[in-house]
């Protein structure tokens, strides 16, 4: 079993409310960059629902040299309107889609921290500062600690 140290969050780069799903991005992934499978474990739909992506047990392809031990989650958005301009677009939804596996994904992994992709490259993504927003999560050791 791989040993996970690292949650790594992403966005899909796609337009405010645009909807697309696993089947595109890995489709993305598989015919235009020519990768074995979609890159991230979980992506989280602009309705909140959390969808699997990769199989869990197999290294992601989402951020280069942390793949090994991470798991990548996408939500879908992070671009304004216009297509370029990178924004946090996350639905209320996805917000408390992505806290709840966040906090399922530490409890089964507890060395895990929370990154934004943008920690590990020059992107701007996921759109806002992943590190910050979930650091209570990557704080907690659940030896005994209320998530306040």
């Amino acid at each position: 079993m791989r040993k996970i140290n690292k949650f790594i969050v992403h966005c899909s780069a796609t337009r405010e409310g645009q909807d697309i799903d696993v089947a595109t991005i890995r489709d993305w992934h598989v015919n235009e960059r020519g990768w074995s499978d979609i890159g991230y474990h979980y992506v989280i739909y602009l309705d909140g629902t959390i969808h699997n992506g990769r199989d869990i047990r197999i290294s992601g392809a989402h951020t280069k040299g942390q793949n090994t031990n991470s798991i990548g989650i996408c939500y879908i958005g992070g671009v304004e309107s216009d297509g370029k301009t990178p924004k946090d677009t996350r639905t209320d939804a996805q917000k408390e889609g992505l806290s709840m596996l966040l906090l399922d994904l530490k409890a089964a992994y507890c060395e895990g921290v929370v990154h934004g992709h943008r920690d590990f490259s020059t992107k701007e993504c996921p759109s806002f500062d992943a590190t910050e927003e979930y650091k209570y999560i990557s704080d907690y050791y659940g030896q005994d600690t209320e998530l306040v």
